[in-house]
């Protein structure tokens, strides 16, 4: 029987950085996948091919609108949708194959094949039994979506069949305004398809700053896209020649239909457990199916450890990587660190969105004493000679301490942007330290700076 010091079961951006951590602390790692390539949902299906065709499909609209303002004349490009996604698995093809290399690099065994976790020390691979000191469940998430909706991921689909649709479609119908709904809506909106979103609250990217809600939301409509706020989805029915969605209105029940050419699920994603044997080993779970894990992502079985997806958290492959790293030395005899108020969340639409620590109506609730420093991009000298002037940076900071307690983006390269933030956060920066550092001359990164001004005496160009 072979033996290792820990198994990885998933090779996401969790898992195999679990995995390259743990082999550069000295530890005999192996990391079972049953895809035939490595790198889980987010380099396979989920986060690199979305930003591929977002990519590609803004390149579009630049040279549809803005080409010409620059003197760059000549004819629109057309689109070779089966180019676009020969890029797309192109991009996939070069990540996956970059994480194989570093196993390969770091002496990491890929076990091929699905696993499950008969007994704590054991780990299953097909018929193979294999002993290992300890375990990290990797195993991610998968779409969720709502009772009754049959998804067939060719007409229905989720963000998977939304990455490999046959032809660019007429119409698409958007059920959930959420981060992937949003992304991909915005994809195909470029791309020239009308695209309607369904949301069942009254507001798009539950959970994040009002103003940037509201604001993201006018500019998407300025875009293309429509929005039908607060509805119920009842029904998917495939037709012959379409597809129909029934939804009614939370307001006054009145019933509604759209006709569509393919519908997106987009409401949410769930922890991917199945097949794992948890039940049967007594791993403690959550009501929402999540793995229960204490501050040192332990679970309640010894010597079984789980991280990302997963468990509990926001399901962000960032989030997954820290927690990896953070485990790998754990189980090393080291400390491991996760700072849960300093992870940050994008959009990467365009305007990309980002976002930081907390929201000014979480403090609001809490009746901590804040004040807000905000700058439009529309002072921006760089945002404005790109064309990229909408949106805003919003610093919310403690009142009496100037301590950072949060920032929110919405506009050019935000989810770069936000990490400067997030560094001042991680070491307790005020918001004059940030207006206290000098920033080059011209670059978005100004933006931060006068925002941090504003939480002073006010910022300079504004």
């Amino acid at each position: 029987m072979a033996q290792y010091d820990v198994i990885i079961i998933g090779s996401g951006p969790g898992g195999y950085v679990a995995a390259i951590r743990c082999a550069q602390l000295g530890l005999k790692t192996a990391c079972v996948e049953g895809r035939e390539t490595l790198g889980g949902t987010c380099l396979n299906v989920g986060c690199i091919p979305s930003k591929a065709l977002l990519h590609a499909s803004h390149q579009l609209h630049e040279a549809e609108h803005n080409f010409a303002k620059m003197g760059l004349m000549g004819k629109t490009p057309t689109v070779d949708w089966s180019q676009m996604m020969a890029y797309k698995d192109e991009v996939i093809n070069g990540n996956t194959k970059g994480v194989e290399f570093l196993f390969k690099k770091n002496k990491i065994d890929w076990l091929k094949g699905w696993g499950s976790v008969p007994e704590a020390g054991k780990v299953k691979v097909g018929d193979t039994l294999y002993e290992t000191k300890n375990i990290i469940i990797a195993s991610g998430s998968e779409p969720s979506t709502l009772p009754g909706i049959d998804v067939d991921e060719q007409v229905i689909v989720t963000s998977t069949g939304a990455l490999t649709l046959d032809k660019i479609p007429r119409k698409m119908v958007v059920i959930g305004a959420g981060v992937i709904g949003l992304e991909l809506g915005s994809v195909y909106a470029r791309l020239g398809t009308d695209v309607t979103v369904v949301e069942f609250l009254d507001a798009i990217t539950p959970g994040m700053d009002a103003e940037v809600q509201k604001t993201f939301q006018k500019i998407l409509k300025k875009q293309g896209m429509s929005f039908i706020m607060g509805a119920a989805v009842q029904d998917v029915e495939r037709l012959k020649t379409k597809t129909k969605v029934s939804y009614k209105l939370r307001k006054d029940d009145s019933e509604h239909q759209l006709d569509t050419d393919v519908v997106l699920v987009a409401t949410g994603r769930k922890p991917f457990t199945d097949g794992l044997g948890l039940t049967a080993l007594g791993v403690e779970m959550s009501d929402r199916g999540q793995i229960k894990t204490n501050d040192h992502w332990q679970t309640n079985i010894p010597g079984i450890y789980a991280i990302g997806d997963a468990i509990d958290g926001p399901m962000l492959a960032h989030k997954a990587e820290d927690e990896g790293m953070a485990t790998a030395e754990v189980i090393a005899g080291k400390h491991g660190h996760v700072n849960y108020g300093v992870i940050p969340g994008v959009i990467y639409t365009h305007p990309e969105v980002a976002n930081v620590g907390m929201t000014e109506d979480a403090l609001k609730d809490s009746g901590r004493a804040y004040k807000v420093g905000k700058f439009s991009f529309m002072g921006n000298g760089r945002a404005k000679a790109n064309f990229a002037a909408d949106g805003f940076v919003k610093i919310l900071a403690d009142k009496t301490t100037d301590r950072i307690l949060g920032a929110h983006i919405i506009g050019p390269s935000a989810g770069d942007l936000i990490h400067e933030i997030c560094v001042a956060m991680e070491f307790g920066a005020s918001a004059q330290d940030l207006a206290m550092t000098c920033h080059a001359h011209p670059t978005y990164s100004e933006a931060v700076r006068e925002a941090a001004l504003a939480c002073g005496d006010g910022p300079i160009h504004m």
